[in-house]
């Protein structure tokens, strides 16, 4: 069983996954999670491969975000329904429900001043959305839902979400982490690196054709 002293000299490296989930994760037949310095093609011939990054913060030198556009904000109970909207949303693929919303918020490792809501100064209109993580056990910080409406992508709305993230668990975590999907042309990882994240840690999920 992988201690939290040894997760801890190496987060992104020993776990795909924050280390508080690794305890409720079973993986379903045909599906594995390999490190890459561990991964060999061959041997997972008739897998699809679904590679991700998962990348660290130190909770140092984090960079001052731009207020001059976006507004954050604390989301509570209330916004509990706009997140959600901002979440669905922003990807086609994703269907998140107010009733997991309020689940996630009865978690040990819930925070209520790491929901955030970043809404434009000059409309008052949404425009992104942020939820983490603190695990006090092991003083790590998640970034699990980062999301930006299309209309407002590339001017600035996700990075100051995450840069008010990293701010607010500065003081209450240790470190920071994140993941994502690795490679082609919506992989997250160059705007992460650009919030001050670093690591080349790559994960492998492996889904049995």
């Amino acid at each position: 069983m992988l201690t939290k002293e040894r997760y801890k000299s190496d987060p992104c490296g020993t776990l795909s996954i924050p280390y508080h989930k690794a305890g409720e994760l079973k993986l379903p037949e045909g599906i594995c999670v390999v490190h890459d310095s561990e991964f060999d093609p061959a041997a997972f011939t008739g897998y699809a491969d679904t590679p991700y990054f998962r990348l660290m913060h130190g909770l140092s030198d984090i960079p001052a975000p731009d207020e001059a556009v976006f507004a954050v904000s604390t989301a509570g109970e209330e916004d509990i329904l706009l997140i959600a909207d901002v979440i669905n949303r922003s990807y086609a693929d994703i269907g998140i429900t107010r009733e997991r919303l309020l689940s996630m918020r009865l978690s040990a490792v819930f925070d209520p001043a790491l929901w955030v809501i970043a809404c434009e100064k000059s409309s008052g209109l949404p425009a992104a959305c942020g939820i983490a993580e603190l695990d006090r056990e092991t003083g790590e910080g998640a970034l699990e839902w980062i999301q930006t409406l299309p209309g407002f992508r590339r001017r600035g709305a996700g990075k100051r979400v995450v840069l008010e993230l990293l701010s607010r668990l500065s003081g209450k975590a240790e470190f920071a982490t994140v993941s994502g999907r690795a490679k082609g042309p919506d992989s997250p990882e160059n705007f992460y690196r650009a919030c001050g994240f670093t690591g080349n840690d790559i994960w492998h999920v492996l889904v049995k054709g």
